[in-house]
């Protein structure tokens, strides 16, 4: 079997502000970056879904899935929004320039296309997967093209806020550790989207394994009526080779029987053929659920990773607190001790003073 490919890649990305629109009055935008971020179509070539994701730090402000019937709507010359049925919200997008604004536009549309094509591709598989297999001319089972994935593209916009955006503060990057550990949920997420994609694979298998068992049993009907055939064919053969005339008419109709039985016999070896066919995709379909099976473990074990850098970025963050409070009390005992060192010293130079002056009264 071939190995699946697994992952989503980014295709596009620019920078943007990201807004949402007002869940209670439906009306106003609320800001929900404080400055620029990334924002960036990811495809998924096992699915053949196309996404929008930004993250602001280690939360995802945008997870926005591309249907058909999404429509991105140019509000302003730097501004856009579209609907996102699934998270019963509307995104909006404030860019730099009218050109950032222009291509992302012009993204969208390809990509919603895209997305639609790969819907229509998907749904002729499926009627194809209900319908009856079809075998070609040559013995082959038909298959679907498997789809190409689009090539990469990268677009890097300015962190400056436009025109028909509020007017913010800026927020600190987050650290290494925050934005390694970000990724962890998108992994999860994406292992958890193979395993499902793996169960429809897994159904529609075992499904046409039924059909085909059933098949089967047809076709070992078949054969025994045909060796049973063979047999009445032969002893037929047999009767008519000993009777004491033989005349054209006898030749002839045994020309024709042992036709008969060539023809049966090629029959019986075709029939052999798609049996041993129907095991090899019996097989196949065991190496899928050993698939199903390590992809779960594997999962389970990124799962167990990310509770692990969990709990080392909350006792990273705990050592650097203390290593700061330790730091000042530090500080604050030098400066302490900096003070009683001056007076000393102050008093040490009076002392002096006063013993120079005996000194030279004495002499």
């Amino acid at each position: 079997m071939s190995t699946i490919t697994m992952g989503e890649q980014p295709i596009y990305s620019t920078r943007a502000h990201v807004f949402q629109i007002d869940p209670n009055t439906k009306k106003n935008w609320l800001p929900t970056s404080k400055h620029a971020v990334t924002v960036s179509y990811f495809y998924d070539s096992t699915r053949n879904v196309y996404r929008i994701i930004s993250l602001d730090g280690t939360k995802a402000i945008i997870n926005s899935t591309i249907s058909p019937n999404m429509t991105f709507t140019k509000t302003s010359q730097k501004f856009g929004q579209w609907a996102d049925s699934r998270a019963n919200t509307v995104y909006g997008l404030g860019f730099s320039t009218e050109h950032h604004l222009a291509k992302f536009a012009e993204k969208f549309g390809e990509y919603k296309e895209a997305a639609r094509l790969a819907k229509e591709k998907s749904q002729e598989k499926m009627e194809m997967a209900t319908s009856p297999s079809q075998e070609s001319p040559g013995g082959e089972l038909s298959s679907p093209l498997t789809p190409v994935t689009p090539p990469m593209e990268n677009i890097n916009g300015t962190d400056d806020i436009c025109d028909t955006t509020p007017n913010s503060d800026a927020r600190p990057e987050p650290s290494q550790n925050a934005l390694a550990f970000a990724h962890s949920p998108v992994m999860t997420k994406h292992w958890e989207a193979e395993l499902e994609a793996l169960k429809g694979n897994n159904a529609k298998l075992t499904s046409a394994l039924l059909e085909s068992t059933a098949n089967v049993k047809q076709w070992k009907q078949q054969l025994a009526a045909y060796q049973e055939e063979a047999e009445r064919l032969h002893k037929r053969v047999t009767e008519l080779e000993c009777q004491s005339i033989q005349t054209p008419v006898i030749k002839s109709q045994k020309t024709e029987l042992n036709q008969t039985i060539e023809e049966l016999e090629n029959t019986l070896r075709d029939k052999e053929e798609e049996m041993e066919r129907l095991k090899e995709e019996l097989e196949n379909m065991n190496d899928l659920m050993e698939q199903k099976d390590t992809l779960t473990q594997k999962l389970e074990e990124t799962e167990l990773r990310s509770r692990v850098l969990e709990e080392q970025l909350s006792g990273a963050e705990q050592r650097l607190e203390e290593n700061q409070e330790e730091q000042e009390n530090f500080r604050k005992s030098l400066r302490t001790l900096l003070e009683l060192l001056d007076g000393k010293i102050f008093e040490l130079t009076e002392l002096r003073d006063t013993l120079a002056r005996l000194i030279e009264e004495a002499s």
